[in-house]
């Protein structure tokens, strides 16, 4: 059984996790309207990772007798100043979740709840990849500056990104 404490804390960090998928489904609208199909397919798969690990968090709670209550989501920004500028956003934006996460592992350590301590580990690997993966893109970006046969380059690049 889970207790009610780490259950809310969960609960919370489903919404985040929802969050971060709109977050990111705003971003790929963007660059569909900036006619960069590749960046925008890069935050559509990203936008569906999100929703998994809401929906890993929701079978956590599920499974260990517990009850998902959904909170609100908040209005994700519309507009950006420019590709670069969404992938500044997006990094800051996984930075803050993997301080959610490590919260999250906290309030686990707190309420002795091994089970929980163990499945945040994947969560915990996982925002390792997400924050590299997006510096990466960062860096390509900064080499590429101004010059639009490099964006072209880069969003032909990022439109090779398979879900998984």
């Amino acid at each position: 059984m889970i207790s009610s404490a780490m259950q809310d804390a969960i609960n919370v960090q489903i919404r985040d996790e929802l969050y971060s998928a709109y977050l990111y489904l705003s971003m790929a609208a963007y660059f569909e309207s900036a006619s960069l199909p590749g960046f925008a397919s890069w935050m559509r798969i990203q936008s569906q990772e999100e929703v998994t690990h809401a929906m890993k968090l929701f079978d956590f709670v599920n499974e260990r007798g517990g009850r998902v209550t959904l909170h609100a989501i908040e209005q994700p920004p519309l507009e950006f100043e420019s590709p670069r500028a969404v992938f500044e956003t997006t990094y800051e934006h996984e930075q803050k979740v993997t301080g959610l996460i490590h919260n999250l592992y906290e309030v686990a350590l707190e309420e002795k709840d091994y089970a929980a301590q163990v499945m945040l580990h994947w969560f915990i690997d996982e925002q390792v990849e997400e924050e590299d993966g997006v510096s990466q893109i960062l860096d390509v970006l900064e080499r590429v500056g101004d010059n639009d046969q490099g964006l072209l380059m880069l969003d032909r690049e990022l439109g090779r990104r398979q879900a998984h």
